[in-house]
């Protein structure tokens, strides 16, 4: 019975984003593989793991971090991930938010098409349900963004995610596509660029620096040719400080 609710409360939450958030049109379709593949992007905040669960144009599983889906470590991943940068004097007030969203947290990530991903033995588990997914012909979003400055687009990616292609070819022998993807809330844009695939011939070390080297790239190339636009920033920051998808460019 509990789950009922928790899954009808998720529903109502689900149809609110939908209706209020930005309506997201996804252009590059021709990009998608035939097959099932790995979709890497820019997290844009809440925005990206929006977009995917409400606008996304394929059948996927998100990766999620384990803590937003477990009631007691959600307000500690917050205040770390979050608002770990805030001023002294008003972190209170981002202790008490944390608590509040944690119980909504759980909701959302728990009954949403989500993968958790683990920071510790467990990810074992992370990387094992999603050679499942792909096996059943669902995709994979993943936002690998971290705090260090890429450029004025993304952040670096975290490269580990990219073993599971590894994995994947292991299990079935067949050689997995990366396609980067390009959120742009403040345009309601989301582009599909062209697709890079694991190569098994090449040490899985090699493929984690040439595949997060491409991605990045690709992601900023994907940005720069859209409309000057705002950039929504992996980390939160006044909104003064968003960057502009091209800086050198004048703001008209």
């Amino acid at each position: 019975m509990r789950k009922k609710l928790s899954y009808c409360l998720y529903r109502v939450i689900k149809f609110l984003v939908w209706l209020f958030s930005p309506k997201i049109k996804v252009t590059g379709l021709e990009n998608i593989p035939e097959e099932a593949a790995v979709f890497v992007g820019n997290h844009a905040q809440m925005y990206g793991p929006i977009a995917a669960e409400v606008h996304f144009p394929v059948r996927r599983y998100t990766w999620c971090a384990s803590q937003m889906m477990t009631l007691k470590e959600v307000p500690g991943y917050a205040m770390e991930d979050f608002w770990w940068d805030k001023p002294r004097w008003i972190r209170p007030f981002y202790k008490l938010l944390s608590y509040i969203i944690a119980p909504i947290s759980v909701c959302v990530f728990n009954n949403a098409d989500t993968i958790p991903v683990y920071r510790d033995m467990r990810v074992r588990s992370t990387f094992e349900q999603s050679v499942e997914k792909l096996q059943e012909g669902a995709g994979l979003v993943i936002f690998p963004e971290w705090r260090t400055p890429y450029n004025h687009i993304l952040y670096k990616f975290q490269e580990r995610y990219v073993d599971v292609a590894y994995r994947y070819y292991k299990k079935t022998g067949n050689e997995v596509c990366f396609v980067p993807m390009y959120l742009a809330p403040r345009l309601k844009k989301l582009v599909i660029g062209k697709p890079i695939r694991y190569d098994s011939s090449i040490p899985i070390a090699k493929q984690r620096e040439s595949i997060n080297l491409y991605l990045m790239e690709e992601i900023t190339r994907l940005a720069e040719e859209l409309p000057l636009h705002t950039v929504v920033p992996y980390l939160n920051m006044p909104k003064k400080n968003y960057p502009k998808s091209r800086p050198e460019a004048p703001v008209v």
